[in-house]
């Protein structure tokens, strides 16, 4: 029996992120605790947003939505990933394979834009404060994000549609965690230069246009901060930034390594960790690393908890 494009492959198989029995258990435990605190840190940051006026600001509007794809990221293969630490024989489905391959695109590529934008406030806020509230309006921020999802959209149809078009004969063991793109590319029977060439573009603008974005923003505002005389103004500046900062590093470097190289089964072996940064542990360090630098979190964590006990 095939399925609707033309393969006879109904299932994949998941090597997972390791072979050795005795590391499934710790594995499993691991991974568990980092998507619980993923949960609660990106749930707690969005329930701090709306419930907090003091937050309703641009920069948490971006937060929001950064915590929204967190939460969403996530929640496409970690769920699955666990139940396949306990099982003997780690099995999906074609179309569900398909399905999972799609979302992981789409917030993985949502996440690339907004992060954009939060370097494009930040650029905003610092270099041109008196523009600040005609520059970043809320119809402005809302194009922003829509422009993200719409990317996201996009580049997820992309990868996803020239997939669906690949015949899989024989070979349904993927050497990953999770159905991504490359490591699926190698179980197919029919040429997949075409699929190669639309990842290298796809996720060459998805990566090269942000970054040099983000690039040129923090660029323009090292020049405005080394301009500021105060010690207390530049060290204000600096802490706005960092967090950001860090938390694109983890993202795009993590990305960066997986993908823009060529594809072998060696360079799958070594994306396997890199996944683990972008896939698990950049949407649990999000929340940790916006609430534990942000004196604004703090203050509302700490209202919010206060009415709670009093």
């Amino acid at each position: 029996m095939t399925t609707g494009n033309g393969s006879f492959v109904t299932e994949f198989i998941l090597l997972g992120l390791t072979n050795h029995p005795d590391l499934q258990l710790p594995l499993f435990f691991l991974f568990l605790a980092m998507y619980l605190l993923t949960m609660l840190g990106n749930l707690g940051m969005i329930t701090l947003i709306v419930l907090n006026s003091h937050l309703h600001t641009t920069m948490y509007f971006f937060l929001f939505n950064l915590s929204f794809i967190d939460l969403c990221y996530s929640s496409v293969f970690t769920p699955k990933m666990l139940m396949n630490f306990l099982s003997k024989k780690n099995i999906i489905s074609y179309n569900g394979c398909m399905t999972q391959l799609y979302f992981f695109c789409f917030f993985g590529i949502s996440e690339c834009y907004v992060l954009t934008s939060m370097a494009y406030d930040r650029y905003v806020a610092i270099c041109n404060p008196l523009l600040y509230n005609i520059a970043m309006s809320p119809k402005v921020c809302s194009i922003l994000i829509f422009s993200s999802y719409l990317m996201a959209f996009s580049g997820a149809m992309a990868h996803t549609g020239c997939l669906l078009r690949l015949t899989f004969c024989d070979a349904n063991t993927i050497n990953h965690y999770f159905c991504d793109i490359l490591p699926v590319l190698q179980l197919s029977c029919t040429s997949t230069y075409v699929n190669e060439l639309v990842v290298f573009i796809v996720v060459g603008i998805n990566i090269f246009v942000p970054s040099v974005t983000i690039f040129i923003s923090y660029g323009l505002i090292l020049c405005s901060i080394l301009h500021i005389n105060s010690t207390e103004g530049r060290s204000k500046a600096f802490s706005t930034c960092s967090s950001h900062i860090i938390a694109v590093f983890l993202f795009f470097g993590s990305c960066s390594f997986m993908y823009l190289q060529p594809s072998s089964v060696g360079s799958m072996n070594k994306g396997k960790a890199s996944s683990v940064f972008y896939t698990n542990v950049v949407p649990m360090m999000n929340p940790l690393i916006y609430s534990l630098r942000n004196k604004d979190v703090k203050l509302a964590m700490r209202k919010i908890l206060s009415r709670r006990i009093f």
